[in-house]
């Protein structure tokens, strides 16, 4: 059995980045998940996940663009996943 044990929110890879990064989560148990990213000011740049997932190791992959389908520009941005019982913020960074 190779579920995993924790939920909790992985790095993303490659960081920094351009234009593209995978960020990694596991799911101990099925749960309704949402990965948002955020720029610098706190503003919500892109939901990349909002649905119900089962329990397992799962990655999304973030293009760069927000949610009208522009390029972000260069610098830090933070990513956050939130699940039923678990929430978590990392940091990442867009070089162009």
């Amino acid at each position: 059995n190779n579920m995993p044990k924790v939920t909790k929110l992985d790095g993303n890879y490659p960081n920094p980045f351009n234009p593209t990064t995978s960020i990694a989560f596991s799911l101990k148990e099925m749960s309704p998940v949402t990965i948002d990213i955020y720029n610098v000011k706190g503003q919500l740049v892109k939901q990349l996940i909002n649905a119900q997932m089962p329990a397992g190791t799962h990655s999304v992959t973030w293009n760069g663009k927000d949610q009208n389908q522009k390029s972000v520009s260069s610098g830090v941005y933070f990513y956050r996943m939130q699940s039923k019982n678990y929430s978590g913020t990392k940091k990442m960074l867009l070089m162009k």
